[in-house]
């Protein structure tokens, strides 16, 4: 008799029929969940991650094919580095965290690396648990490489897989992240350093996680150690980083997250997200469940591409930006924004409305303005100071001087190729000489390389 099927086993059978047949789950890393985490209302990429679909696939089924990867150099000199931090059981890294975040402690000998290996991300998160536990109480410095960690992200496990995790001599734990850009005189891109402070936010969320279950709980420290290669070389630069903002702003986010039992509850019945499956099917399947896009997406989410074309055939104001759309207010689409804006729709007393009626008053206004203002440009071409002194004109007739001739345009010449200059105040033009007007009428400004209608060369 099998055995009775519970809620967890009917979600584990249901997400594997989202997914598809004999597709296997991708996991979610630190990145993937930091990206989730900055847009927590998109149930679209919710069910997706949770249910394990390959997003990069399903975008290319799709026609909308997402641009990220990282190149084969970044990929190998990335783990060259990590190769040699951590070589010699670990002795450089754990040098480097006695030296900036416990210098107190006692100076880190050959540290103990315990074997991690197990069957499986369940058996791998096991049985690193089981090292924490057993590092804890040894009063020496331990270097867990490559631990796994697992996250519950919208009612199913994620496994996070952090560079190394560090067990002091106290029992307290550290994380760390190896990352190859760059650490210039001591300091490193701002914005990747945010990026790899969002990250490691994840991975101390996880070993919180763990901590939890033991007891007396060890202490996660909220500082982690951000290792980079110093100035270009291959040597290690290290910097401890606080993610207390990013940690707080993180379990926030996922606390928001709607579960994924929920979202996959109101889809169609037979729903599936199989790359395999042709493309009207998977826009159907895809369509079926609600996406917030903004243009954030675009460096974060695979199916971003194909989100913001369906976004701008709809019209809708999030294509614009998060912080346009908030303006809005109740105007969620384009064609209603210019319609509040011309006066023939919205609520006069909205603020939102009342404020683009009044910018477009302004805008009607300053296009009046310029248009006006066209004759009289043009009234003021001039030949421009440059090339007046280097085709030989007088200074006083360049631009910024009108004609002397009650406003009325004046003809000067530039000499042809070969022929003597002209004196100054010759009265006409001679037939060797090619005119070049000033004043009203004059052509526009000549490009480089032109100047008259002739070569740059047959008169400079």
């Amino acid at each position: 008799m099998p055995p009775p099927r519970t809620r967890e086993t009917a979600l584990r059978q249901q997400l594997a029929e989202l997914r598809g047949p004999d597709i296997a789950p991708k996991a979610l890393d630190a990145r993937a969940l930091a990206a989730l985490a900055a847009n927590p209302g998109c149930d679209r990429r919710a069910l997706l991650d949770g249910v394990g679909v390959d997003k990069a696939k399903l975008a290319g089924a799709l026609g909308a094919p997402s641009a990220f990867g990282m190149s084969q150099f970044a990929f190998m000199r990335g783990n060259a580095f990590e190769a040699r931090v951590k070589a010699d059981g670990g002795a450089e890294l754990l040098r480097l965290v006695h030296e900036k975040l416990d210098p107190g402690a006692a100076p880190p000998g050959a540290g103990a690396v315990p074997d991690l290996s197990a069957i499986g991300p369940e058996g791998r998160t096991e049985r690193t648990a089981r090292a924490l536990r057993e590092a804890t109480g040894t009063g020496a410095w331990t270097l867990l490489d490559h631990p796994m960690l697992a996250l519950d992200v919208a009612g199913s496990p994620a496994f996070l897989e952090p560079d190394a995790v560090v067990v002091h001599p106290d029992g307290d734990w550290t994380v760390v992240e190896i990352k190859s850009f760059p650490m210039l005189d001591g300091s490193a891109d701002p914005a990747k350093v945010g990026a790899a402070a969002r990250q490691s936010a994840v991975y101390v969320l996880a070993l919180e996680e763990v901590a939890a279950g033991l007891e007396p709980a060890p202490e996660v420290h909220h500082r982690v150690l951000l290792v980079c290669p110093k100035d270009f070389s291959n040597l290690p630069a290290a910097s401890a980083v606080d993610v207390r903002k990013q940690r707080a702003v993180t379990r926030r986010q996922l606390a928001r997250l709607t579960r994924v039992e929920d979202i996959a509850a109101a889809l169609p019945e037979g729903t599936c997200f199989s790359p395999g499956l042709p493309a009207e099917e998977l826009i159907t399947a895809v369509e079926a469940v609600p996406a917030t896009y903004a243009p954030e997406c675009l460096s974060a989410c695979e199916l971003a591409f194909h989100c913001r074309a369906r976004s701008r055939a709809e019209g809708a104001v999030t294509s614009l930006g998060r912080s346009l759309r908030a303006e809005l207010g109740a105007l969620t689409t384009v064609p209603d924004v210019l319609a509040a804006a011309r006066g023939k729709a919205g609520d006069p007393e909205d603020p939102a409305v009342a404020a683009l009626r009044r910018a477009a008053l302004l805008r009607a206004e300053a296009l009046r303005g310029t248009a006006a203002q066209t004759p009289a440009r043009a009234r003021e071409a001039r030949v421009p100071v440059a090339v007046a002194a280097r085709a030989g004109l007088p200074q006083d007739l360049a631009a910024g001087r009108r004609g002397s001739a009650g406003g009325l345009p004046e003809v000067h010449t530039v000499p042809a190729p070969g022929s003597p200059a002209p004196e100054t105040g010759a009265p006409r033009a001679e037939a060797h000489e090619t005119p070049v007007p000033t004043g009203a009428g004059a052509p526009e400004a000549a490009a480089p390389g032109d100047v008259g209608g002739r070569e740059a060369g047959a008169c400079l």
